[in-house]
């Protein structure tokens, strides 16, 4: 707290206090009684003044001690949460103060470590849960390889098709479920991007077939620095979301390219597109849009808000345009790495 400031707060007391002593002063000078002279009144006048600029001194420098710890607190941010106030105070009010200060820490303590508990127990249930229904997952998987040129082709067809959704909304719950916790599972590593977008594209093979949509790849093999699992993951988000609002017959193109800043991966198709005006929410968790609740997708909101998420965490960035009628494209920048002069999507490994 600067001497400004606490003058500032006080200033009214300041002007009632030379008003009263103008008042005594005038009442002095203006008693017949008392024969008084105007430089006795002007010293008593500053005596007076002199007296109270002592006590405003002493009040200051025993409120600055007093709000020094929270000042202190403020700077270092949510790191005081966890810093009591000493309740060996001479004032009362102090002491009331800083009691309370420190109960509220110690609730906001109870409920964080309550808090934390809870979703710890709910991350473990969750991961439980999805390791679980894997293994029935894939017995039905079997199950319906078993049936093949056994069972009519288009009902093993379209119970393929509805295993591979049960699978991706299971990956969603795992994968959203560790956001939080992303920095423990991660290994950046060199992978070919082009190879990763095959795999995705084979492992969606059976939407592919069953909506008569094609798919094109156009450049690579182009090396690139990420984690394959969780850049699978983003592909398969945004894969699905174009497969989802494609009509029959569309097609999905992958696009691979290089420039001196960055390396770029878009992913185009010939859906319905998005209104302009919904552009600037697409990757707001739980938005769902005009396309969503119209379409008769079941949509949840989650796929494209997980995908700009996890991509954050990778350093990459994602970019998406649309036009209604024409389609949505969505680009997955991967920016050059930079290391003492060299840059580019890898870095020379050093002779050892």
């Amino acid at each position: 707290m600067t001497v400004k400031k606490y003058l500032q707060d006080r200033i009214f007391a300041i002007i009632w206090f030379l008003f009263g002593l103008a008042l005594l002063c005038l009442g002095l000078w203006l008693d017949p009684r008392q024969l008084v002279r105007w430089d006795t009144l002007l010293y008593l006048a500053l005596l007076l003044t002199g007296f109270g600029s002592l006590i405003l001194w002493w009040g200051y420098h025993r409120t600055k001690r007093w709000v020094a710890p929270f000042e202190e607190r403020l700077a270092a941010g949510p790191e005081a949460l966890a810093w009591p106030i000493k309740e060996t105070l001479r004032h009362h009010d102090q002491q009331l103060v800083a009691a309370a200060y420190n109960q509220l820490i110690r609730e906001h303590r109870e409920a964080q470590s309550a808090l934390i508990a809870r979703q710890q127990d709910q991350q473990a249930f969750i991961d439980s849960w999805v390791h679980e229904i894997k293994v029935p997952l894939a017995a039905a998987g079997l199950l319906r390889d078993s049936l093949d040129g056994k069972a009519p082709e288009q009902p093993l067809d379209e119970l393929a098709l509805q295993l591979d959704k049960i699978n991706f909304f299971v990956e969603q719950v795992l994968y959203y479920s560790r956001l939080d916790s992303f920095s423990k599972d991660y290994l950046l590593r060199e992978y070919d991007l082009a190879a990763l977008v095959d795999s995705v594209i084979v492992d969606q093979r059976n939407s592919f077939i069953a909506r008569g949509i094609r798919f094109t790849r156009v450049g690579g093999p182009l090396t690139v620095v990420t984690d394959e699992k969780w850049l699978r993951f983003i592909l398969t988000q945004v894969v699905s979301n174009a497969l989802k609002y494609t009509a029959s017959g569309g097609r999905i193109t992958a696009t691979i390219s290089d420039n001196s800043q960055e390396a770029t991966l878009t992913l185009a198709d010939t859906g319905i597109g998005i209104p302009a005006d919904e552009l600037h929410r697409v990757f707001e968790k739980g938005f769902t849009g005009t396309n969503g609740r119209n379409a008769n997708q079941r949509a949840t909101g989650l796929g494209l808000y997980l995908a700009d998420r996890l991509s954050q965490k990778l350093g990459h960035k994602l970019t998406l345009t649309s036009q209604v009628g024409q389609g949505t494209q969505v680009t997955v920048h991967f920016p050059h790495l930079s290391f003492y002069g060299e840059k580019g999507t890898t870095l020379t490994k050093p002779q050892v």
